[in-house]
C-alpha cells in the first residue's frame, strides 16, 4: 500500500499580518453582536404577535359584553312596556335587566381599556422589532464589508464594515434605552 503523505502549511501565507488579525477579530465581534440582536429582533416580533393577539381576545370579549348589554336593554325596555297580570313582577324584571345592562356596560369600559393597552404594547414592540431589524441589517452589512478584506486585502473594506457594525450597534442599543 503506497504511503499517503499530507501536506499542511504550518504558516499561513499572511500569519504576519496584524491587521489581518485585527480584523478577523472585529469580524467575530461584529457577529456576536449580530447574534445577539437577531435573537432580540426575533423576541420583540414574537411579543408583538403575541400582544396583538391578546388585544384582538379583548376586543372579542368587550363586543361579547356590549352585545349583552344592547340585549338586556331591549329586554328591559320590553319588559317595562308589557302589561303583565302581575306588573310588579315585570318592574322586577325590568329593573333587574337595566341592572345587568349597567354592569355589562362597566365591565365593557374596562375590557376596551385594556384592549387599548394591549394594542399600544403591540404597536411598542412593533416598533422594537423595526429597531433591531435596521440594527441588525447594519450589523450584517458590516460583517459582510469586512470579510471582503481577506478576499481583497484592502483596507477599506474592514473600515466600512467597522462604520456599518458601529450603526448597526447604536441603533440596537438606542432600542433598550427607548
Amino acid at each position: 500500500m503506497a504511503e499517503l503523505e499530507i501536506h499542511v502549511e504550518h504558516e499561513h501565507a499572511h500569519a504576519g499580518d496584524e491587521f489581518a488579525k485585527r480584523v478577523s477579530v472585529m469580524v467575530a465581534v461584529i457577529g456576536v453582536l449580530l447574534a445577539v440582536v437577531t435573537i432580540a429582533s426575533h423576541r420583540a416580533h414574537t411579543a408583538a404577535v403575541i400582544d396583538r393577539t391578546q388585544a384582538n381576545d379583548q376586543w372579542a370579549y368587550y363586543q361579547a359584553k356590549k352585545t349583552r348589554e344592547h340585549l338586556t336593554d331591549v329586554a328591559s325596555q320590553l319588559a317595562a312596556t308589557l302589561t303583565a297580570t302581575d306588573p310588579q313582577k315585570a318592574r322586577d324584571v325590568a329593573a333587574r335587566l337595566a341592572k345587568d345592562r349597567d354592569r355589562y356596560a362597566e365591565q365593557a369600559k374596562a375590557i376596551q381599556q385594556d384592549a387599548q393597552d394591549r394594542v399600544a404594547a403591540s404597536e411598542r414592540d412593533e416598533r422594537r422589532a423595526l429597531r433591531l431589524d435596521l440594527g441588525e441589517g447594519f450589523l450584517e452589512l458590516g460583517l459582510v464589508l469586512s470579510s471582503l478584506y481577506f478576499l481583497a486585502r484592502r483596507r477599506f473594506f474592514p473600515a466600512l464594515g467597522a462604520g456599518a457594525g458601529a450603526i448597526g450597534a447604536v441603533i440596537s442599543a438606542a432600542n433598550w434605552f427607548a
